[in-house]
């Protein structure tokens, strides 16, 4: 249930924060199961809450396990359609339990069901694919094992920037492997399979690298839009920073050197954001009376879309802006 709840506001907040979302191949997201979708992992939480939003059908997503280790965030998780999966890193004596996450993800492909792998294991923000771990081939064996007519299908995500709004992502299917198309494999075989797809499909920019991240990600506003956004984005830049910056300072100290950086600040507007509105929508009464509270619902979530739009491509650092912050 709160799946379903959550998934509108989710979308309405990643429509706000990104600038454009590239789908290769738009048929794939009205797709049923059983499908495996095995993804890399560049961008922490938020490539499974963009898959989530992008797909028609409701998507179950393969976790790391340790966040699940007390039990009010279990259920929490859990009713997001998240399941554990436990590494050797987080201690060997929780592996046996992946086995019933595998038991629960084969009932979900019996019954069409969609789940996502991210097939590195590990998140690391960069445009470079890592190597595969042999979960997702383990996984789809088993269910090719029980003759389930499973499909396990790469995509790449590839994101302009890991740390500011009006990011522009390219979200890229490959071709969906079969058991019947690839015949029996073993699991280095199979893991290689998709390796060769991912590699395909995931951008390899060094970090730094200026001229090829516009390659792929420049965007050209016409003279139109930029004349018609200028003031909106303006606006929304002035009456968001008082929210976003300090905000921005306080999860740089926390995430710093980590993967999650942009993923929290995202789910922490996504969270609060509604509050925002909500002060301003009452401030406006205050002063002005009349229905002009109505205009904050529209005009604010328009304004940061609009300075969103007008952004550039470049590389964001978040310490110059804390060193004005101090």
């Amino acid at each position: 249930m709160i799946y379903y709840l959550l998934k509108p506001i989710a979308t309405f907040t990643i429509r706000i924060c990104f600038r454009k979302i590239y789908i290769n191949k738009k048929e794939v997201l009205l797709q049923n199961g059983p499908l495996l979708i095995a993804s890399n992992h560049p961008n922490s939480f938020l490539d499974a809450i963009l898959l989530c939003i992008l797909f028609d059908k409701p998507l179950y997503l393969l976790t790391r396990g340790d966040t699940f280790k007390k039990k009010w965030i279990a259920k929490i998780l859990y009713a997001l359609h998240m399941l554990p999966v436990y590494r050797q890193r987080e201690g060997s004596e929780n592996l046996h339990r992946n086995y019933d996450t595998f038991n629960t993800c084969i009932d979900i492909f019996k019954k069409n069901g969609i789940v996502v792998i991210f097939s590195e294991a590990l998140c690391i923000n960069e445009w470079h694919l890592r190597p595969l771990k042999k979960g997702t081939a383990r996984l789809a064996a088993l269910a090719w094992e029980q003759h389930i007519p499973l499909r396990v299908l790469p995509v790449g995500l590839n994101y302009s920037n890991f740390n500011a709004p009006g990011k522009v992502v390219h979200v890229n299917f490959g071709n969906a492997i079969t058991n019947k198309q690839e015949g029996p494999k073993s699991l280095n075989e199979l893991t290689q399979s998709i390796s060769q797809q991912l590699n395909r499909l995931v951008y390899e920019i060094d970090a730094g690298d200026q001229t090829t991240l516009l390659k792929y990600f420049a965007i050209t506003n016409s003279m139109i839009k930029r004349i018609l956004l200028f003031i909106p984005a303006i606006i929304g830049f002035l009456l968001h920073s008082p929210v976003y910056y300090p905000l921005l300072k306080f999860i740089y100290y926390k995430t710093y050197k980590t993967g999650h950086y942009d993923s929290l600040m995202i789910a922490i507007f996504f969270l609060t954001y509604p509050f925002y509105l909500a002060g301003c929508m009452l401030l406006t009464y205050t002063l002005f009376n009349g229905w002009w509270w109505l205009f904050c619902m529209v005009v604010l979530p328009f304004c940061a879309w609009s300075y969103g739009q007008l952004k550039k491509i470049r590389a964001f650092k978040p310490e110059k802006i804390l060193f004005f912050l101090l």
